[in-house]
Protein backbone atom coordinates (compact mmCIF):
# COMPACT_ATOMS: atom_id res chain seq x y z
CA UNK A 1 0.00 0.00 0.00
CA UNK A 2 1.31 3.45 -0.95
CA UNK A 3 0.52 5.49 2.31
CA UNK A 4 1.71 8.96 2.57
CA UNK A 5 2.00 9.40 6.73
CA UNK A 6 1.29 13.03 6.06
CA UNK A 7 -2.47 12.23 5.25
CA UNK A 8 -2.60 9.41 8.45
CA UNK A 9 -4.66 12.04 10.45
CA UNK A 10 -8.14 12.83 11.24
CA UNK A 11 -10.87 14.81 9.25
CA UNK A 12 -10.39 17.53 12.30
CA UNK A 13 -6.90 18.07 12.20
CA UNK A 14 -7.12 19.69 8.98
CA UNK A 15 -10.53 21.22 9.55
CA UNK A 16 -8.68 23.04 12.51
CA UNK A 17 -5.49 24.13 10.70
CA UNK A 18 -8.10 25.57 7.66
CA UNK A 19 -9.90 27.22 10.01
CA UNK A 20 -5.95 28.27 11.63
CA UNK A 21 -5.90 29.95 8.03
CA UNK A 22 -8.77 31.62 8.02
CA UNK A 23 -8.47 33.26 11.63
CA UNK A 24 -4.98 33.44 13.00
CA UNK A 25 -2.04 35.40 11.42
CA UNK A 26 -0.28 32.45 9.74
CA UNK A 27 3.51 33.15 11.41
CA UNK A 28 1.30 32.19 14.74
CA UNK A 29 3.69 29.35 16.66
CA UNK A 30 2.35 27.25 19.11
CA UNK A 31 3.90 24.59 21.89
CA UNK A 32 2.35 20.75 22.12
CA UNK A 33 2.82 18.09 24.65
CA UNK A 34 2.59 14.47 24.05
CA UNK A 35 2.04 12.94 27.51
CA UNK A 36 -0.35 10.18 29.18
CA UNK A 37 -2.27 10.08 32.32
CA UNK A 38 -2.36 6.50 33.26
CA UNK A 39 -0.13 3.42 32.57
CA UNK A 40 -0.92 0.15 31.05
CA UNK A 41 -1.26 -3.32 33.61
CA UNK A 42 -1.24 -0.86 36.68
CA UNK A 43 2.65 -0.38 36.44
CA UNK A 44 4.23 2.78 37.44
CA UNK A 45 6.19 3.98 33.85
CA UNK A 46 6.24 3.40 30.51
CA UNK A 47 8.95 2.93 28.12
CA UNK A 48 9.09 5.68 25.82
CA UNK A 49 9.83 4.20 22.24
CA UNK A 50 9.03 5.41 18.35
CA UNK A 51 11.33 8.41 18.06
CA UNK A 52 13.16 7.39 15.20
CA UNK A 53 9.87 6.75 13.48
CA UNK A 54 8.88 10.11 15.02
CA UNK A 55 11.71 11.73 13.03
CA UNK A 56 11.67 9.95 9.74
CA UNK A 57 8.17 11.18 9.54
CA UNK A 58 8.98 14.57 10.01
CA UNK A 59 11.51 14.38 7.64
CA UNK A 60 9.97 13.70 4.26
CA UNK A 61 6.53 15.62 5.23
CA UNK A 62 4.62 16.96 3.02
CA UNK A 63 1.57 17.09 0.94
CA UNK A 64 1.38 15.41 -2.89
CA UNK A 65 -0.51 16.53 -5.53
CA UNK A 66 -3.28 13.57 -5.02
CA UNK A 67 -3.41 14.77 -1.63
CA UNK A 68 -4.29 18.29 -2.13
CA UNK A 69 -6.82 16.94 -4.72
CA UNK A 70 -8.74 14.58 -2.53
CA UNK A 71 -8.78 17.43 0.05
CA UNK A 72 -10.12 19.89 -2.41
CA UNK A 73 -12.87 17.06 -3.32
CA UNK A 74 -13.90 17.10 0.02
CA UNK A 75 -15.08 20.91 -0.10
CA UNK A 76 -14.52 21.71 2.98
CA UNK A 77 -11.07 23.42 2.83
CA UNK A 78 -10.58 26.77 1.03
CA UNK A 79 -7.97 27.19 -1.69
CA UNK A 80 -5.72 29.78 0.16
CA UNK A 81 -4.94 26.70 2.51
CA UNK A 82 -4.52 24.24 0.50
CA UNK A 83 -2.19 25.99 -1.92
CA UNK A 84 -0.45 26.45 1.94
CA UNK A 85 -0.22 22.93 2.23
CA UNK A 86 0.96 22.66 -1.19
CA UNK A 87 4.17 24.59 -0.47
CA UNK A 88 4.65 23.93 2.75
CA UNK A 89 7.72 22.43 4.39
CA UNK A 90 7.81 21.61 8.08
CA UNK A 91 9.12 24.13 10.24
CA UNK A 92 8.50 22.44 13.55
CA UNK A 93 11.10 21.71 16.23
CA UNK A 94 10.63 18.60 18.70
CA UNK A 95 12.06 17.83 22.13
CA UNK A 96 11.83 14.52 23.11
CA UNK A 97 12.92 11.99 25.82
CA UNK A 98 15.45 9.71 24.23
CA UNK A 99 14.07 6.18 23.29
CA UNK A 100 14.22 3.73 26.19
CA UNK A 101 13.55 6.64 29.25
CA UNK A 102 10.99 5.22 31.44
CA UNK A 103 8.99 8.27 31.45
CA UNK A 104 6.00 8.81 34.12
CA UNK A 105 2.41 9.92 33.83
CA UNK A 106 2.06 13.87 32.86
CA UNK A 107 5.64 14.26 31.70
CA UNK A 108 6.06 14.87 27.96
CA UNK A 109 7.34 12.41 25.31
CA UNK A 110 7.82 15.08 23.27
CA UNK A 111 7.47 18.97 22.50
CA UNK A 112 6.94 20.41 19.53
CA UNK A 113 6.96 23.78 18.38
CA UNK A 114 6.31 25.41 15.08
CA UNK A 115 3.58 26.90 13.39
CA UNK A 116 0.37 26.28 14.51
CA UNK A 117 -0.90 25.12 11.20
CA UNK A 118 1.37 22.29 11.54
CA UNK A 119 1.93 21.34 14.85
CA UNK A 120 -1.88 20.81 14.46
CA UNK A 121 -1.86 18.63 11.64
CA UNK A 122 1.00 16.51 13.55
CA UNK A 123 -1.20 15.57 15.88
CA UNK A 124 -2.73 11.93 15.00
CA UNK A 125 0.53 10.87 13.84
CA UNK A 126 2.96 11.54 16.10
CA UNK A 127 0.25 9.96 18.67
CA UNK A 128 -0.21 6.81 16.28
CA UNK A 129 3.95 6.17 16.50
CA UNK A 130 4.49 6.74 20.19
CA UNK A 131 1.34 5.56 21.60
CA UNK A 132 1.82 1.97 19.77
CA UNK A 133 5.95 1.73 20.11
CA UNK A 134 5.61 2.83 23.92
CA UNK A 135 2.82 0.31 24.80
CA UNK A 136 4.89 -2.49 23.22
CA UNK A 137 8.06 -1.58 25.00
CA UNK A 138 6.11 -0.96 28.37
CA UNK A 139 4.79 -4.71 27.30
CA UNK A 140 8.16 -6.22 26.70
CA UNK A 141 9.77 -4.66 29.55
CA UNK A 142 7.00 -6.52 31.99
CA UNK A 143 7.40 -9.78 30.06
CA UNK A 144 11.39 -9.86 30.00
CA UNK A 145 11.55 -8.45 33.95
CA UNK A 146 9.49 -11.79 34.58
CA UNK A 147 11.51 -13.90 32.69
CA UNK A 148 14.53 -13.32 34.83
CA UNK A 149 17.33 -12.88 32.06
CA UNK A 150 16.15 -15.59 30.17
CA UNK A 151 15.77 -14.69 26.32
CA UNK A 152 12.54 -13.76 25.53
CA UNK A 153 12.03 -14.02 21.59
CA UNK A 154 9.27 -11.78 19.91
CA UNK A 155 6.92 -13.77 18.29
CA UNK A 156 3.96 -11.91 17.69
CA UNK A 157 3.49 -11.13 14.04
CA UNK A 158 0.75 -13.26 12.30
CA UNK A 159 -1.61 -11.54 15.36
CA UNK A 160 -0.30 -8.12 15.08
CA UNK A 161 -3.09 -5.44 14.07
CA UNK A 162 -1.42 -5.38 10.71
CA UNK A 163 1.96 -5.03 8.64
CA UNK A 164 2.94 -2.17 10.12
CA UNK A 165 2.35 -3.06 14.35
CA UNK A 166 4.17 -6.34 13.43
CA UNK A 167 7.25 -4.79 11.86
CA UNK A 168 7.57 -1.53 14.60
CA UNK A 169 6.14 -3.59 17.30
CA UNK A 170 8.69 -6.23 17.09
CA UNK A 171 11.36 -2.85 16.99
CA UNK A 172 9.95 -1.29 20.34
CA UNK A 173 9.47 -5.35 22.09
CA UNK A 174 13.69 -5.06 21.38
CA UNK A 175 13.63 -2.30 23.13
CA UNK A 176 11.63 -3.03 25.96
CA UNK A 177 13.88 -6.44 26.21
CA UNK A 178 13.68 -8.95 24.19
CA UNK A 179 16.91 -10.50 22.08
CA UNK A 180 15.12 -11.38 18.81
CA UNK A 181 11.79 -11.74 16.20
CA UNK A 182 10.43 -14.01 14.42
CA UNK A 183 9.68 -11.40 11.97
CA UNK A 184 11.64 -11.21 8.98
CA UNK A 185 11.15 -7.97 7.76
CA UNK A 186 11.70 -6.05 11.08
CA UNK A 187 14.67 -8.39 11.88
CA UNK A 188 16.08 -7.05 8.33
CA UNK A 189 15.14 -3.60 8.76
CA UNK A 190 16.54 -2.68 12.24
CA UNK A 191 19.20 -5.59 12.34
CA UNK A 192 17.76 -8.04 15.00
CA UNK A 193 18.67 -11.48 14.79
CA UNK A 194 16.33 -13.68 13.69
CA UNK A 195 15.04 -16.90 15.39
CA UNK A 196 12.70 -19.36 15.02
CA UNK A 197 12.15 -23.19 14.84
CA UNK A 198 9.52 -24.74 12.94
CA UNK A 199 5.86 -25.38 12.54
CA UNK A 200 3.65 -28.11 13.08
CA UNK A 201 2.67 -28.89 9.57
CA UNK A 202 6.47 -29.64 9.17
CA UNK A 203 5.93 -32.33 11.34
CA UNK A 204 2.61 -33.67 10.00
CA UNK A 205 3.71 -33.28 6.47
CA UNK A 206 6.25 -36.41 6.99
CA UNK A 207 5.10 -39.66 7.57
CA UNK A 208 5.91 -39.92 11.09
CA UNK A 209 7.66 -37.64 13.96
CA UNK A 210 10.74 -38.85 13.79
CA UNK A 211 11.31 -39.15 9.98
CA UNK A 212 10.08 -35.24 10.25
CA UNK A 213 12.85 -34.55 12.75
CA UNK A 214 15.66 -36.79 11.22
CA UNK A 215 14.47 -34.51 7.90
CA UNK A 216 15.13 -30.89 9.66
CA UNK A 217 18.21 -32.06 11.03
CA UNK A 218 19.76 -32.99 8.01
CA UNK A 219 18.94 -29.37 6.28
CA UNK A 220 19.44 -27.36 9.55
CA UNK A 221 22.22 -30.21 11.21
CA UNK A 222 23.27 -26.42 13.45
CA UNK A 223 20.01 -24.87 13.99
CA UNK A 224 18.09 -28.38 15.59
CA UNK A 225 15.59 -26.76 17.82
CA UNK A 226 12.84 -29.16 17.50
CA UNK A 227 9.20 -28.78 18.13
CA UNK A 228 7.68 -31.83 20.09
CA UNK A 229 4.52 -30.81 21.30
CA UNK A 230 2.60 -32.50 17.90
CA UNK A 231 1.25 -35.69 19.18
CA UNK A 232 2.85 -36.16 22.70
CA UNK A 233 5.48 -34.45 24.32
CA UNK A 234 6.90 -37.30 26.41
CA UNK A 235 6.05 -40.33 24.69
CA UNK A 236 6.99 -39.46 20.98
CA UNK A 237 7.97 -35.91 21.14
CA UNK A 238 11.59 -35.65 23.26
CA UNK A 239 12.32 -39.09 22.61
CA UNK A 240 12.57 -38.71 19.22
CA UNK A 241 14.21 -36.17 19.63
CA UNK A 242 16.94 -37.72 21.39
CA UNK A 243 17.34 -40.34 19.19
CA UNK A 244 18.30 -37.46 16.58
CA UNK A 245 20.41 -35.73 18.96
CA UNK A 246 22.06 -38.51 19.43
CA UNK A 247 22.58 -39.27 15.58
CA UNK A 248 23.53 -35.36 15.03
CA UNK A 249 26.25 -35.50 17.98
CA UNK A 250 27.98 -38.56 16.19
CA UNK A 251 27.96 -36.50 13.19
CA UNK A 252 30.04 -33.87 15.00
CA UNK A 253 27.09 -31.71 15.66
CA UNK A 254 25.85 -30.09 18.46
CA UNK A 255 22.06 -29.82 18.51
CA UNK A 256 20.19 -26.58 20.25
CA UNK A 257 17.27 -28.00 22.13
CA UNK A 258 13.34 -28.82 21.95
CA UNK A 259 10.07 -26.26 21.93
CA UNK A 260 7.16 -27.17 23.59
CA UNK A 261 3.78 -25.14 22.84
CA UNK A 262 1.48 -26.93 24.65
CA UNK A 263 0.26 -28.88 27.77
CA UNK A 264 1.27 -28.53 31.06
CA UNK A 265 4.57 -26.70 30.73
CA UNK A 266 6.28 -26.76 34.22
CA UNK A 267 5.12 -30.71 33.98
CA UNK A 268 6.12 -31.21 30.80
CA UNK A 269 9.39 -29.22 30.47
CA UNK A 270 10.37 -30.85 33.95
CA UNK A 271 10.19 -34.43 32.61
CA UNK A 272 11.86 -33.39 29.27
CA UNK A 273 14.80 -31.62 31.27
CA UNK A 274 15.13 -34.81 33.32
CA UNK A 275 14.98 -37.34 29.64
CA UNK A 276 17.60 -34.95 28.05
CA UNK A 277 20.03 -35.14 30.91
CA UNK A 278 19.70 -38.72 31.17
CA UNK A 279 20.36 -39.10 27.59
CA UNK A 280 24.17 -37.04 27.68
CA UNK A 281 22.30 -33.72 26.43
CA UNK A 282 22.25 -31.33 29.67
CA UNK A 283 23.29 -28.62 27.10
CA UNK A 284 19.94 -29.09 24.85
CA UNK A 285 18.09 -25.70 25.57
CA UNK A 286 14.14 -25.82 26.77
CA UNK A 287 12.40 -23.22 24.74
CA UNK A 288 8.10 -22.55 25.91
CA UNK A 289 5.55 -20.74 23.97
CA UNK A 290 1.73 -20.79 23.33
CA UNK A 291 0.09 -17.72 24.93
CA UNK A 292 2.58 -17.01 27.98
CA UNK A 293 2.78 -13.10 29.18
CA UNK A 294 4.83 -11.76 32.22
CA UNK A 295 2.26 -13.38 34.80
CA UNK A 296 2.48 -16.85 33.10
CA UNK A 297 6.16 -16.83 32.96
CA UNK A 298 6.22 -15.73 36.48
CA UNK A 299 4.18 -18.89 37.28
CA UNK A 300 6.20 -21.20 35.10
CA UNK A 301 9.25 -19.93 37.26
CA UNK A 302 8.06 -19.69 40.07
CA UNK A 303 7.02 -23.52 40.07
CA UNK A 304 10.95 -23.51 39.28
CA UNK A 305 9.81 -24.50 35.32
CA UNK A 306 13.84 -25.41 33.67
CA UNK A 307 12.50 -23.31 30.67
CA UNK A 308 15.94 -21.79 29.04
CA UNK A 309 14.07 -19.38 26.58
CA UNK A 310 10.25 -17.99 26.23
CA UNK A 311 9.03 -17.52 22.39
CA UNK A 312 5.78 -14.83 22.96
CA UNK A 313 3.68 -13.83 20.63
CA UNK A 314 0.08 -12.53 21.05
CA UNK A 315 -0.07 -11.87 23.98
CA UNK A 316 3.15 -9.19 23.93
CA UNK A 317 2.41 -7.84 19.93
CA UNK A 318 -0.77 -6.34 20.92
CA UNK A 319 -0.36 -6.23 24.67
CA UNK A 320 -3.36 -7.94 25.11
CA UNK A 321 -3.78 -7.32 29.13
CA UNK A 322 -4.08 -3.79 28.79
CA UNK A 323 -4.42 -2.69 24.67
CA UNK A 324 -4.09 0.70 24.60
CA UNK A 325 -1.80 3.73 25.79
CA UNK A 326 -4.06 6.63 25.88
CA UNK A 327 -1.31 8.87 25.26
CA UNK A 328 -2.60 12.53 24.76
CA UNK A 329 -1.28 15.79 22.42
CA UNK A 330 -2.38 19.26 24.09
CA UNK A 331 -1.71 22.99 23.17
CA UNK A 332 0.93 24.11 25.80
CA UNK A 333 1.48 27.84 24.36
CA UNK A 334 0.50 30.03 22.02
CA UNK A 335 2.52 32.90 20.56
CA UNK A 336 0.35 35.96 19.80
CA UNK A 337 1.66 39.57 18.68
CA UNK A 338 4.99 38.22 19.38
CA UNK A 339 4.21 36.98 22.76
CA UNK A 340 3.81 33.49 24.29
CA UNK A 341 0.84 32.97 26.36
CA UNK A 342 0.67 30.05 28.37
CA UNK A 343 -2.31 27.65 27.34
CA UNK A 344 -4.40 25.21 29.62
CA UNK A 345 -7.29 22.64 29.43
CA UNK A 346 -9.31 22.80 32.63
CA UNK A 347 -11.47 20.13 33.09
CA UNK A 348 -13.97 18.93 35.92
CA UNK A 349 -12.04 16.23 36.29
CA UNK A 350 -8.48 17.68 38.24
CA UNK A 351 -6.20 14.57 36.39
CA UNK A 352 -7.20 15.73 33.17
CA UNK A 353 -6.53 19.58 34.00
CA UNK A 354 -2.78 20.24 31.74
CA UNK A 355 0.48 21.98 32.47
CA UNK A 356 1.03 25.24 30.47
CA UNK A 357 3.98 26.75 28.90
CA UNK A 358 7.29 25.51 27.77
CA UNK A 359 8.51 22.54 30.13
CA UNK A 360 11.57 20.65 30.73
CA UNK A 361 11.53 17.45 33.17
CA UNK A 362 14.06 16.71 35.41
CA UNK A 363 15.29 13.38 37.04
CA UNK A 364 17.17 14.22 40.56
CA UNK A 365 19.52 11.82 42.05
CA UNK A 366 21.11 12.20 45.54
CA UNK A 367 24.51 13.28 45.47
CA UNK A 368 27.36 10.26 45.26
CA UNK A 369 24.26 8.33 44.29
CA UNK A 370 22.88 6.78 41.12
CA UNK A 371 19.61 5.95 42.75
CA UNK A 372 16.54 8.55 41.45
CA UNK A 373 14.36 9.64 44.05
CA UNK A 374 11.92 11.71 42.05
CA UNK A 375 11.23 13.57 38.57
CA UNK A 376 10.47 17.24 38.69
CA UNK A 377 8.72 19.10 35.56
CA UNK A 378 9.80 22.66 35.68
CA UNK A 379 9.46 25.27 33.25
CA UNK A 380 11.74 25.81 30.25
CA UNK A 381 13.27 28.80 31.24
CA UNK A 382 13.87 27.74 35.50
CA UNK A 383 17.35 27.08 36.55
CA UNK A 384 16.49 24.66 39.41
CA UNK A 385 17.09 25.83 42.87
CA UNK A 386 19.30 23.51 45.66
CA UNK A 387 16.37 23.38 47.44
CA UNK A 388 12.80 23.26 46.11
CA UNK A 389 9.21 23.43 48.01
CA UNK A 390 7.82 21.39 45.15
CA UNK A 391 4.01 20.02 44.29
CA UNK A 392 3.37 16.57 43.71
CA UNK A 393 2.35 16.56 39.69
CA UNK A 394 -0.46 13.91 40.98
CA UNK A 395 -3.75 16.03 41.23
CA UNK A 396 -5.01 12.94 44.01
CA UNK A 397 -2.23 13.18 45.63
CA UNK A 398 -2.19 12.72 49.86
CA UNK A 399 0.63 15.05 50.56
CA UNK A 400 0.72 17.47 47.89
CA UNK A 401 4.04 19.37 48.98
CA UNK A 402 7.02 18.16 49.47
CA UNK A 403 10.34 19.95 49.94
CA UNK A 404 13.28 18.85 47.75
CA UNK A 405 17.01 18.89 48.33
CA UNK A 406 20.26 17.57 47.97
CA UNK A 407 19.93 16.28 44.90
CA UNK A 408 21.59 16.98 41.35
CA UNK A 409 18.83 17.17 38.20
CA UNK A 410 19.27 15.82 34.67
CA UNK A 411 17.48 17.01 31.91
CA UNK A 412 15.60 14.71 30.04
CA UNK A 413 13.99 16.52 26.94
CA UNK A 414 16.70 16.76 24.48
CA UNK A 415 16.58 18.34 20.86
CA UNK A 416 15.22 15.73 18.51
CA UNK A 417 14.23 17.29 15.38
CA UNK A 418 15.07 20.52 13.74
CA UNK A 419 14.23 21.81 9.95
CA UNK A 420 17.55 23.61 9.78
CA UNK A 421 19.85 21.70 12.01
CA UNK A 422 21.27 17.92 11.55
CA UNK A 423 19.84 16.18 14.81
CA UNK A 424 20.11 12.48 15.40
CA UNK A 425 18.69 10.42 17.46
CA UNK A 426 19.68 6.85 18.40
CA UNK A 427 18.76 4.29 15.68
CA UNK A 428 20.61 0.81 17.00
CA UNK A 429 17.83 -0.75 18.99
CA UNK A 430 20.02 -2.77 21.12
CA UNK A 431 22.12 0.33 22.26
CA UNK A 432 18.41 1.58 23.07
CA UNK A 433 17.75 -1.59 25.11
CA UNK A 434 21.15 -0.72 26.96
CA UNK A 435 20.05 2.55 27.72
CA UNK A 436 16.89 1.52 28.73
CA UNK A 437 18.53 -0.94 31.00
CA UNK A 438 20.63 1.41 32.21
CA UNK A 439 17.49 4.40 33.19
CA UNK A 440 15.50 1.26 34.77
CA UNK A 441 18.85 0.12 36.90
CA UNK A 442 18.55 3.92 38.49
CA UNK A 443 14.86 3.53 39.57
CA UNK A 444 14.10 2.39 42.74
CA UNK A 445 13.05 -1.21 42.34
CA UNK A 446 9.61 -0.82 44.54
CA UNK A 447 8.61 1.15 41.18
CA UNK A 448 9.55 -1.56 39.20
CA UNK A 449 7.49 -4.18 40.54
CA UNK A 450 5.43 -5.65 38.25
CA UNK A 451 2.30 -5.93 40.73
CA UNK A 452 1.44 -3.05 43.02
CA UNK A 453 4.43 -0.78 42.13
CA UNK A 454 5.28 1.67 44.53
CA UNK A 455 4.22 5.03 42.99
CA UNK A 456 7.57 7.12 41.51
CA UNK A 457 6.91 10.97 42.58
CA UNK A 458 6.47 13.18 40.51
CA UNK A 459 6.96 17.17 41.20
CA UNK A 460 5.90 20.66 39.80
CA UNK A 461 7.88 23.54 40.55
CA UNK A 462 6.37 26.17 42.42
CA UNK A 463 6.65 28.44 39.29
CA UNK A 464 4.61 25.67 37.42
CA UNK A 465 2.26 25.26 39.91
CA UNK A 466 1.61 28.59 40.41
CA UNK A 467 1.07 29.09 36.61
CA UNK A 468 -1.45 26.19 36.69
CA UNK A 469 -3.22 27.45 39.23
CA UNK A 470 -3.18 30.78 37.97
CA UNK A 471 -4.50 29.82 34.85
CA UNK A 472 -7.43 27.73 36.29
CA UNK A 473 -8.23 30.65 38.54
CA UNK A 474 -8.73 33.02 35.14
CA UNK A 475 -10.95 30.56 33.64
CA UNK A 476 -13.14 30.17 36.63
CA UNK A 477 -13.81 33.81 37.11
CA UNK A 478 -14.39 34.55 33.12
CA UNK A 479 -16.55 31.55 33.00
CA UNK A 480 -18.66 33.43 36.48
CA UNK A 481 -18.46 36.83 34.42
Amino acid sequence: MNMNPAMLTDLYEFSMANGYCAALPHEDQAVFDLFFRTVPDHGSFVIAAGLQQVVEALRNFHFEDADISYLRSLKLYSETFLDYLKKMRLDCTVLALPEGTPVFPREPLLTVQGPLMQVQLLETLLLNIVNHQSLIATKARRITAAAEGRPVMEFGARRAQGPDASVYGARAAVIGGCSSTSNVLSAQQFNIPAAGTMAHSWVEAFPDELSAFRAWAKVYPDNSALLVDTYDVLKSGVPNAITVFKELKAAGHHPVGIRIDSGDITQLAKQARQMLDAAGFPDAKITASNALDETVVQSLLKESAPIDNFGIGENLITSASSPVLSGVYKMAALQANGQWLPKIKVSASREKTTLPSHKQVYRLYHHNSKQAFADVIALADETLPQTIAAVSANPLATHPQVTLSDFFARPLLKPAFNPGKELSVTTDVFAIQKYARQELAQLPEATQRLVNPDLYPVYLTPKLATLQQQLIDEHHQNSQK
